[in-house]
């Protein structure tokens, strides 16, 4: 399925690694192949590789149930499918933009960010947007930069009688900054 799986890997494991497999779902193939969940990847002949593929392209054709498959009632097929790796993201994208366009309920919730289910928002979901009254009431001072204030000497290089500038004089000219 487009997926290089380790061959050390349990094969349990290492089908669950595909998008769109998960623990049930790579339990019930092994158990309707009838191969050994506990043997590594690597042990898989090439009659059960191929055997694997053709049940996770098409379940429906092994009697898989309905309930089972992960895409029922497909609205532009009409069938029930199963979709696996980068068709999940793409079918989703694509629903989610039919809902905004034909402007249902739904598609207004999913342009505003909020729950869509039917979940109770009074409490939850506040996370991701600016919601209600910022904390601390009045906005700090703005800050000086560094570059404004004068640097302040160490303790190391504290400066002699003699390196220090007059206080009456004037800074010299290449301290001066053009704006």
């Amino acid at each position: 399925m487009g997926n290089d799986i380790p061959g050390e890997r349990k094969i349990l494991v290492g089908l669950t690694q595909i998008k769109g497999i998960g623990y049930n779902f790579a339990i019930a193939i092994l158990d309707t192949l009838k191969i050994d969940s506990n043997s590594n990847i690597g042990h898989l002949t090439d009659e059960n590789v191929q055997a694997i593929e053709k049940l996770i392209s098409n379940p429906t054709e092994s009697n898989f149930p309905t309930w089972f498959l992960n895409r029922r009632k497909d609205i532009e097929t009409g069938k029930d499918l199963h979709l696996l790796t980068s068709d999940i993201p793409f079918t989703l994208r694509n629903d989610i933009e039919r809902e905004r366009v034909t402007a249902s309920w739904r598609g207004y919730r999913h342009l505003s960010g909020l729950k869509v289910r039917g979940q109770r928002t009074r409490t939850s979901g506040r996370k991701g947007g600016a919601v209600g009254v910022a904390k601390g009431g009045m906005a700090a001072p703005a800050k000086k930069s560094s570059s404004d204030a004068p640097a302040a000497p160490t303790a190391a290089a504290a400066p002699t009688a003699a390196a220090a500038p007059a206080a009456d004089a004037p800074a010299p000219a290449a301290e001066e900054k053009k704006e």
